[in-house]
């Protein structure tokens, strides 16, 4: 029980690894899609991955069968429309009205996880991830929030990345980890060249200069490459909802990237709100850990 509980600690800071990478790239890609279509970055992103993973997966391949791939692609098929109506949804409505429903999957998470699996949620998740949840708030605060089509589509843009971690959560530990990555990616890649050819017309950057380069080799290796595989891997160990809670803190790291090297400015409200969302991960984490040390305890009686 203790070495258990030692993975779940050590998978629950690499997940804050992952989350940490995706907020440290978030003003890479911001000005990255300012001069590339959003599909056609997705695409260079997610096919250039694939192909380095499938290069790492290559003697992986032996363990290739239908249920992976079934697996993998209904992974893949999450990401990319949780990609697709996110991006729908900030044509229609402002980002941070968009990052803050998205965010709200740390609530959908344990109710979906419930609903197909039976996987119970720790009190301490649930009271951790309503606080995250008042966190996102305050750090995406803005006084336009309504209930427009924007909202429909970012909406359920937190559905599919909610039904991504609970459906990561489960996979991860019946098949093998590097080939449901890769996999996801490939489908994404695909499901982007599509998007791209149907609502952009091409895949060609209009750019291929040093930004372009720049972003797609960092977002590459560390937010897909790194941040996916360690998530697949790691999810084994720990929970959905604690996952979930984890991930608010992309938006933190992100804020806090932006100020220290994009010169932006960090309000009383967003630093107010990353301090909930820190706290929430704290009580989930602390409050499972000192739950299953009281219940040690009473076993031992």
């Amino acid at each position: 029980m203790i070495n258990y509980k030692l993975k779940e600690l050590g998978a629950d800071f690499l997940l804050l690894l992952v989350a940490i990478a995706w907020g440290s790239t978030f003003f890479v890609v911001q000005a990255a899609v300012n001069e590339t279509p959003v599909y056609t970055f997705l695409f260079w992103r997610f096919f250039i991955a694939a192909i380095f993973m499938i290069f790492i997966s290559w003697k992986q391949l032996r363990y290739f069968n239908k249920k992976v791939l079934k697996a993998g692609v209904l992974l893949g098929a999450c990401m990319f429309m949780g990609y697709a109506f996110q991006t729908f949804a900030l044509t229609y409505t402002y980002s941070s009205t968009v990052g803050f429903i998205t965010g709200l999957n740390v609530i959908v998470v344990p109710f979906i996880a419930y609903i197909l699996f039976k996987h119970k949620a720790s009190i301490f998740s649930l009271l951790g991830a309503m606080i995250a949840a008042i966190g996102l708030y305050f750090l995406t605060l803005n006084s336009e929030i309504g209930f427009g089509l924007g909202e429909g589509y970012a909406f359920i843009c937190a559905i599919m990345f909610a039904l991504h971690i609970v459906f990561t959560g489960y996979y991860s530990t019946k098949h093998n980890i590097y080939l449901l990555v890769c996999i996801q990616f490939v489908t994404v890649a695909v499901g982007s060249l599509v998007g791209g050819f149907v609502l952009e017309g091409t895949l060609t950057p209009p750019h291929v200069d040093t930004l372009f380069i720049n972003s797609i080799v960092i977002t590459v290796l560390f937010a897909t490459i790194f941040a996916f595989w360690v998530q697949t891997a790691m999810q084994r160990f720990t929970t959905a909802a604690k996952t979930a809670i984890i991930f608010t803190m992309e938006p933190v790291s992100a804020g806090l990237f932006g100020y220290w090297f994009a010169n932006e400015i960090l309000t009383p409200s967003q630093v107010g709100g990353a301090m909930l969302i820190l706290s929430g991960m704290l009580i989930a984490e602390l409050g499972s850990y000192f739950l299953e040390r009281y219940r040690t305890k009473q076993r031992s009686l």
